[in-house]
């Protein structure tokens, strides 16, 4: 990141220098300002490398007010050319000591959503991992090292593994990373040749050194490729939209005789997980117990505790639900979407049945 950054500012610094850069004459850059900047200077990077960046310049304030001036903005890309200091920064990164977080770059990302690879964020994937491959791993670090369990997700979304090709534990002492590299690299050509997904500057090398951003371009992308196939399976091959999705949950409220309806994945009312909870009553009678749900007005513990117990209870019953409890109380409309979508399987299923 750190090289990355001193050859992004390198240009950057003279575009910021002819150009109106502090967009809203605060007298300082803010991190939607400095991304303008970057996609000015013809990088375009994504939100959460710029706030990576940003990170890095509150790492480095000197009068330590949280801001980042023009003056700090100079000094500090002065101070990268340094490759101690580089190297000083990727640390500081590591530790994650004395960093502010930033939310999304986007009114509603922004609030209460970080999108730096965070000890969270690695937990959650690996809670999704467990769900979709029943293994349990450890995202990033040695349990995807060998690329094993991306190639068995390659074979859930229906992306053929030829497993001759492939080294399997137990390694051997001698040469057992460049076997785990060897499975790294078939990984990436899979994703990129089969799969067809963007691996733009992704390596075997990248996955088998552990790389966060990296492994989870890979891993999300895959993730993807599951929602569009449960999608594609409840539309009979052809992939159906939210208001489908949508108008057949409230179909089955009303029907079950629920009071709660939803109008969208944004819906603020998923926050409480009420609409899934009632719709799990409703595809599956008394799997729900309602003396285990909070009602009426809810604090945030109440929601996540219902949360929780709505993606339990859904998994109980069958449904392939990756998404986890903070994906309901933040109302993430991807994930929401793959709650429901899953949730329709398992009622079409049931109808069919």
């Amino acid at each position: 990141l750190s090289v990355c950054l001193s050859v992004c500012l390198s240009v950057c610094l003279s575009v910021c220098v002819s150009s109106h850069t502090d967009t809203d004459n605060s007298g300082f850059v803010s991190d939607f300002e400095l991304q303008e900047l970057f996609r000015e200077a013809s990088f375009c990077m994504p939100g959460y490398r710029v706030r990576d960046i940003v990170e890095i310049f509150v790492a480095g304030d000197t009068n330590k007010d949280g801001k980042i001036s023009f003056e700090e903005f100079v000094s500090i890309y002065q101070e990268l050319k340094s490759k101690e200091l580089s190297e000083t920064f990727k640390k500081t990164i590591a530790r994650r000591e004395g960093i502010q977080s930033f939310g999304g770059l986007s009114g509603i990302s922004s609030e209460g959503t970080q999108h730096s690879y965070s000890g969270r964020e690695r937990e959650r994937e690996r809670e999704r991992l467990h769900v979709l491959i029943g293994v349990c791993v450890c995202v990033c670090c040695s349990d995807l090292c060998d690329a094993v369990v991306i190639l068995q997700l390659y074979e859930k979304v229906n992306v053929p593994v030829e497993w001759k090709k492939v080294n399997r534990p137990p390694y051997s002492a001698l040469g057992s990373n460049m076997k785990k590299l060897e499975n790294c690299t078939y990984a990436v050509e899979l994703g990129r040749n089969k799969a067809r997904f963007s691996l733009v500057g992704i390596g075997g090398v990248n996955l088998n050194e552990g790389s966060p951003m990296h492994t989870l371009a890979l891993v999300w992308q895959l993730m993807r490729r599951y929602t569009l196939q449960v999608l594609s399976d409840l539309g009979d091959g052809e992939k159906i939209g939210d208001q489908i999705i949508i108008n057949w949950v409230n179909t089955q409220l009303k029907e079950g005789g629920k009071d709660s309806q939803i109008s969208s994945f944004k819906d603020k009312l998923i926050s409480t997980s009420l609409p899934v909870i009632d719709l799990l009553d409703t595809i599956a009678p008394k799997s729900i117990k309602e003396e285990l749900v909070k009602r009426g007005e809810l604090s945030d513990a109440d929601k996540l505790n219902n949360a929780k117990y709505a993606i339990t209870v859904s998994r109980k019953i069958g449904a392939r639900v990756y998404a986890l409890p903070d994906d309901l109380v933040e109302v993430k409309p991807k994930m929401v979407l793959t709650v429901f979508a899953c949730l329709m399987g398992r009622g079409m299923k049931k109808a069919d049945g």
